[in-house]
């Protein structure tokens, strides 16, 4: 993985928004309706060449696919993993999880409603809705033992990115996966006799497709969301923090598992707090879990940074825990959480600041999280979204100049 040698590197975290052919199918596929398989190949593989071609333009040097082979953040797994179903919901209508955020603004919640939301979706999208549900009227259950099937999709999503990346000049190239953690709050589980046996039977399948992106030159990212978002469910329940911090224990230790034998170097690991638009008052601060992130053996960390609950902690690299040596930090300095798009300057002050803390060869630019929740919503504007990578490229071309002065090498930017 390359550091920032002799300027500061830009990446995201992985989800960009999925134009709307891309996204009508995906749509489709995620209700469980027919989908021309051969059909979708034909226009996946030059949308991707798009995605990755843009973001090479407005400045990223570490592009992903955009994850455009995807149905919805964790769902897609549902046709990558045998042993699980999907089952009808009783009222056919999603209800999300309770949490103390949703107790405490349950006026806010409801209103603000992530399963209704259709702001930004694309307009080809919109004409083809007609009152179709935009979240699956079911969801899936473990009930037999896990088993990975994935690897025609997996595959299918590496050729397409290795397509797209020839005749572009790029610095690395990541896939984002989803960890088992992740997977297992999304399927629920009916068949294992404990929670860690079934998260650990997870992380195993799920190696499977984490050794093929691997294999294939990639950088691997596992986006484990739900370690840090779990506190806020948990807090409902009256878990301590102590006993919060043995539940992600064990699934930090599972996604060390399904990591074994995998170069760190390939390896960097992304956690945020739900990143959905709401109050986020009762996250987990960043200090409670900065040990647990730094246990995953991965080289680089992707944490969100740039949005007004978690921009402080950036003090955190300061005051709380040391990088340690060879590691590389991969803040958000620009966020999804907002249509707001960051000044340049703005992005360059979160840019030194970190590498005041940790070294400007350690700090790799990066945003909160994804910018678009698969094909159902869009956090921001699909301009807004690309107008933020620009500003993301730009503010690191000034944080650069600043930091190496005559040394930089901005003529790569």
């Amino acid at each position: 993985m390359n550091r920032s040698r002799s300027r500061v590197l830009t990446t995201h975290v992985g989800s960009l928004v999925r134009p709307g052919p891309i996204a009508e199918v995906l749509r489709a596929e995620s209700l469980g309706q027919a989908v021309d398989a051969s059909a979708f190949d034909r226009i996946l593989g030059p949308a991707v060449a798009d995605v990755v071609r843009k973001q090479v333009d407005v400045g990223v040097d570490v592009p992903s696919d955009g994850e455009f082979g995807k149905t919805m953040w964790t769902q897609y797994v549902a046709e990558r993993l045998g042993g699980i179903e999907r089952r009808e919901l009783a009222s056919g209508v999603y209800v999300a999880p309770n949490s103390k955020d949703r107790q405490d603004f349950a006026d806010f919640y409801a209103i603000y409603n992530p399963a209704s939301v259709t702001m930004w979706l694309d307009p080809v999208v919109l004409e083809h809705l007609a009152g179709a549900p935009l979240q699956p009227p079911g969801r899936w259950v473990c009930t037999q033992p896990i088993t990975y099937r994935g690897r025609p999709a997996i595959q299918r999503d590496i050729a397409n990115f290795k397509a797209a990346l020839q005749g572009v000049s790029v610095t690395d190239a990541f896939l984002p996966l989803a960890a088992p953690a992740s997977v297992e709050a999304s399927v629920p589980n009916e068949y294992y006799k404990s929670d860690e046996e079934y998260v650990y039977a997870l992380a195993d399948a799920l190696r499977e497709e984490y050794l093929q992106v691997v294999d294939a030159g990639f950088i691997l990212q596992v986006d484990d969301a739900f370690i840090p978002y779990n506190y806020d469910r948990m807090m409902l329940e009256g878990v301590s923090i102590e006993e919060y911090r043995n539940h992600c224990e064990v699934r930090t230790a599972a996604v060390n598992h399904a990591l074994r034998g995998i170069p760190e170097d390939r390896i960097r690991y992304h956690i945020c707090w739900g990143s959905w638009a709401g109050p986020h008052s009762s996250d987990v601060p960043l200090a409670e879990i900065v040990d647990l992130l730094l246990r995953v053996n991965a080289q680089a960390y992707s944490v969100e940074a740039a949005n007004p609950r978690h921009e402080y902690e950036w003090k955190v690299w300061r005051d709380v825990a040391r990088l340690p040596e060879g590691k590389i930090l991969i803040p958000g300095v620009v966020t999804h959480s907002t249509n707001v798009v960051e000044h340049p300057e703005t992005v360059a002050e979160r840019i030194e600041r970190y590498a005041s803390v940790v070294g400007r060869e350690n700090v790799v630019a990066g945003t909160d999280c994804g910018f678009a929740q698969g094909w159902t919503m869009n956090r921001t504007h699909p301009s807004v979204q690309w107008a933020k990578l620009q500003a993301l490229a730009d503010g690191a071309r000034l944080a650069s100049s600043r930091l190496w002065g005559s040394h930089a090498d901005l003529t790569a930017v």
